[in-house]
């Protein structure tokens, strides 16, 4: 079994800054086919994250990355993390500790949603969210072009109290609106977890359960003793950093549901 995640580098990657609801942040493009929003995770777009997105272009979509934290490229190390770690956490766009918040990058990002939609070939868009900003992916489904946001270990409101552990992530009123779809528009959306994931707890995809009932399809994947996948009982990134590239590896069934689950959504033929 190889012993590293799917990583790539920013070759054909076309960078350009793009402003909108106030804030104005690098994004990276490339593919043709329908849009995929690829929200990066901490610390930011790793060639890991570069690895998942190089991996959707080669399945048919167009994929922006922003970049609203880190340093694009850069290899993840301990101090590097903590250092973005610090910075967004006491920043105002991310409000990393609040409940019942809304938060402003996510009006950013359905700007960059509704931007992305109006260039590609798809019935709307999709929109990945992981770790920090997994449930920023969930929050951008207010905008109508928003078909298929997918939440993968969503770890805000930082999980440190019992409050923090139920949030879903988002503004009651967000939240509302989001029900609303999943009722009106047929809208799903898709969540995944490490079942010992303590960063992404069981509370908050159990709040979402409850608001979204059957339009919130769950993959969890065990992370518990002996399981499996070989998972450390920390694995925490489902896409990225703790998928292999082996048949038959969960995480790796998991990002080719991903991709089933957008090619649902957003392919412009019925």
């Amino acid at each position: 079994m190889p012993d590293n995640a799917p990583s790539s580098s920013l070759d054909g990657w076309v960078k350009s800054p793009f402003s909108g609801a106030g804030l104005t942040y690098d994004c990276y493009e490339k593919g043709a086919g329908p849009g995929v929003v690829l929200i990066p995770e901490i610390p930011g777009i790793t060639p890991e994250v570069l690895g998942l997105a190089d991996h959707l272009v080669g399945e048919g979509f167009t994929v922006v990355i922003p970049s609203p934290f880190g340093t694009t490229g850069k290899a993840e190390s301990n101090a590097y993390t903590l250092g973005v770690v610090a910075r967004v956490c006491v920043s105002a766009e991310f409000r990393a500790f609040a409940v019942d918040a809304k938060r402003p990058i996510t009006a950013y990002l359905r700007a960059v949603a509704a931007d992305l939609a109006t260039r590609t070939p798809g019935r709307g868009v999709g929109v990945i969210g992981m770790c920090f900003t997994g449930g920023f992916a969930l929050a951008t489904a207010i905008e109508p072009s928003v078909l298929a946001p997918v939440m993968s270990q969503p770890s805000t409101p930082l999980p440190l109290s019992a409050s923090r552990r139920r949030d879903p992530g988002l503004s009651r009123d967000e939240l509302a609106q989001v029900v609303e779809r999943t009722r009106t528009d047929g809208l799903c959306v898709l969540g995944l977890r490490f079942s010992g994931d303590r960063l992404a707890p069981k509370e908050r995809f159990a709040t979402l359960r409850e608001h979204l009932g059957d339009a919130f399809e769950v993959i969890e994947l065990d992370s518990g003793s002996c399981n499996s996948g070989g998972f450390a009982k920390t694995a925490h990134s489902v896409l990225t950093r703790d998928l292999r590239d082996t048949p038959g590896h969960p995480a790796l069934e998991a990002r080719t549901r991903t991709v089933t689950f957008l090619r649902q959504h957003l392919d412009p033929t019925p």
